[in-house]
């Protein structure tokens, strides 16, 4: 087997992800969100290549080349690195190299103290808010001039030991970013009850397996909601019903909460701590998260304070291999954690890891719904995690549900936590005709 240099897996990743055409429409949104808005995809607005986790060689898995451990580091390393250089302007690092915004330090429920002696040190409020439905406060400083993010967020910690303060993280789809592909807008339903599923993602584009799903969206970036391959992927997979492309959740009311609006720099801290407020304030008994990141105190209240309210909350482990630091939110306490198999149901071997492993789910050799028609074949943990939402959601939600899928699990081969589920939800690529 040939074995190519890093920097043709490098080219390979930026060429996956080299936006189409940029036309594909949202699923008109609900509740005053702004309905069909041009999109392309999530990771690539208009036609910059992007390094995206990608899996090209070393060791032979099933027919399926996988990079080796050190591999898939040096490509976790080059992908953020790029993401920061190609938007240096509002990305800065964190000093283990993780993204953040640029210029932003955050402080969670400060007193009106540390405010004022932040003010004195010349740092500006930026923004000042209460996190829906989760009873936190967050207030965004913008720094000195002449400060960069490091030096600013010591500085702060420095003049306020007593606050809580950190960078704004920007977290990042725990799988392929899929390419944005043309099609018309789809009308979604208003949801006839009370909505129990939610997801943390990219926007929902129209595809006709999701044309009489019940889906509302709200955005939480800049940009309002608007569509991703990733997000249509996860949705499909949850609520999708179309011939042979069945859903594992069809029928069940879904509300998605878009954090990146289009843009590869949004996703942050910040959004997703407003994403799990809103979807906590609507009742949802379960919650998807297929995206990774370091851990951050922010995120952390706001997935503790959702848990509190009976809320669970399944997050994707990521594609970085086992050598890569513990994804969040799948490491946090009380978080559904879960990884991939493929077809022999054999752990994924460029999985990432968390702090604890609950569940596996089909996650190699399957479809998923591409923006406005057709369907491409997926791998990765992002695309396992819906189909364990779904099936703790069809055994109601709340700590019983878990032990329903205790009792469900089947064993595999290496690592798959408690077991694997939904064996059957996997959609074959070739019965549906999917992009390879």
């Amino acid at each position: 087997m040939t074995r190519p240099t890093f920097r043709t897996m490098i080219a390979c990743g930026a060429l996956l992800l080299t936006a189409g055409s940029g036309n594909a429409q949202l699923l008109p949104s609900l509740g005053g969100v702004p309905g069909q808005v041009a999109g392309g995809v999530l990771g690539a607005p208009g036609n910059m290549p992007v390094v995206a986790p990608v899996i090209d060689r070393l060791n032979d898995v099933g027919g399926m080349a996988v990079a080796d451990t050190a591999s898939l580091l040096d490509l976790r390393r080059a992908r953020l690195q790029g993401l920061i250089h190609d938007h240096r302007r509002v990305l800065d690092s964190d000093r283990d190299g993780n993204p953040v915004r640029k210029g932003e330090v955050i402080a969670i429920d400060p007193l009106p103290d540390t405010i004022a002696r932040a003010r004195g040190a010349g740092f500006r409020v930026q923004r000042d808010e209460q996190i829906e439905g989760l009873q936190l406060r967050v207030v965004t400083f913008a720094l000195p001039p002449g400060d960069d993010t490091r030096e600013g967020l010591s500085q702060l910690r420095r003049i306020a030991p007593e606050g809580q303060f950190d960078y704004n993280h920007v977290f990042e789809p725990a799988g392929t970013a899929l390419l944005g592909l043309g099609g018309s807008a789809a009308a979604a339903s208003v949801p006839q009850s009370p909505a129990a599923l939610g997801m943390i993602d990219g926007g929902v584009s129209a595809h006709p397996s999701l044309r009489n799903a019940s889906i509302e969206q709200r955005g939480f970036a800049a940009q309002g909601a608007r569509p991703s391959g990733h997000g249509t992927a996860i949705a499909s997979l949850i609520v999708g019903s179309d011939g042979r492309f069945q859903g594992a959740a069809r029928g069940v009311s879904l509300l998605v909460a878009d954090v990146y609006g289009g843009d590869p720099t949004e996703g942050s801290a910040v959004a997703i701590a407003r994403a799990l407020g809103w979807l906590t304030a609507r009742g949802v008994r379960v919650i998807n998260v297929s995206l990774v990141g370091p851990t951050n105190p922010l995120l952390e209240r706001a997935v503790a304070a959702s848990r509190a309210r009976g809320i669970l909350i399944v997050a994707a482990v990521g594609n970085d291999g086992p050598a890569a630091p513990p994804s969040y939110p799948a490491s946090y306490p009380g978080v559904v954690a879960v990884t991939g198999v493929d077809s022999r149901n054999r752990a994924l071997p460029e999985a990432g890891k968390a702090l604890h492993l609950d569940f596996a789910a089909p996650g190699a050799e399957m479809a998923a719904a591409l923006p406005g028609s057709g369907y491409a074949t997926v791998r990765g943990t992002s695309f396992a995690a819906p189909l364990v939402t779904a099936r703790l959601i069809a055994a109601g939600g709340g700590a019983s549900a878990i032990e329903a899928l205790s009792r469900e699990a089947v064993s595999g081969h290496g690592r798959v936590g408690r077991g694997i589920v939904c064996e059957s939800c996997r959609v074959v690529p070739r019965t549906v005709g999917a992009k390879r």
